[in-house]
């Protein structure tokens, strides 16, 4: 005789596991659908950034004018011929002086401007050679770092106009506030994040505006030291005569 186990109502255990499984089934939310993730290109976030990202991208656009306009005039002034020093050494020890200033002016170069200047003092004492091509030397330094301040004014300028962008923004936001008697973080997180664009633009052009400063410094500061060694060696090339 078989033995069935059941329980009341007529339903198998194997009925009754069903049931309770569908019941903890429908019991259980389901799982929330994936959140698809939002991206913002470039052009959008600066059409959200207002216009005081007008200005700012002007100043990057100036920066970017002058840091290439002048690393060009700066690359230019430090080409010089390895035998232009000896060739100008030369000529004076074989007392052509006309023929060094025509290789002076032959060649465009500050430290051949220097030289030419010394050239045209010969006869004069070594000290009045001396201020002419460094009098010289100042007027050529000042040909090279020629609107280098301006790329510097860039650099401070540019995250002022970002901040200045983003307080107008905060301004704007808090007044929307007032009007509204209610503080919902939509608002809030909805308009900043827009107007910390201005500022975090303003950082990036002024970063770049002061690394290229910087760097256009250093090449200056190159040509420079190279200026002094060629000055001093056209001295001591006057200075040799009298030793001997």
């Amino acid at each position: 005789m078989s033995i069935f186990l059941q329980v009341s109502g007529g339903m198998t255990l194997g009925d009754t596991a069903a049931a309770a499984a569908n019941t903890m089934s429908a019991a259980i939310p389901p799982a929330a659908a994936p959140v698809a993730e939002q991206s913002m290109s470039l052009w959008e976030m600066a059409s959200k950034g207002g216009p005081i990202l007008i200005p700012i991208a002007i100043l990057s656009v100036m920066a970017l004018y002058i840091f290439f306009e002048r690393l060009f005039v700066i690359m230019k002034y430090g080409r010089l011929d390895q035998n232009f020093m000896n060739q100008i050494r030369e000529q004076v020890h074989q007392g052509n002086i006309p023929a060094a200033r025509s290789l002076c002016k032959a060649t465009d170069s500050p430290i051949a401007r220097m030289i030419d200047k010394g050239l045209s003092r010969l006869g004069k004492p070594v000290r009045e050679i001396e201020a002419a091509i460094e009098n010289q030397g100042k007027l050529e330094v000042f040909a090279m770092e020629r609107n280098l301040g301006f790329l510097g004014t860039i650099a401070g300028i540019a995250p002022m106009f970002g901040f200045l962008g983003t307080i107008f923004g905060v301004i704007k936001i808090f007044y929307q506030i007032s009007l509204q008697n209610s503080l919902e973080i939509d608002t809030i997180s909805g308009g900043l994040y827009v107007k910390m664009i201005s500022s975090a633009a303003g950082l990036l052009v002024g970063m770049i505006a002061y690394s290229c400063y910087q760097y256009l410094v250093q090449r200056v500061d190159r040509v420079i030291n190279k200026m002094e060694i060629n000055a001093v060696q056209f001295i001591d090339l006057l200075e040799e005569p009298a030793k001997s």
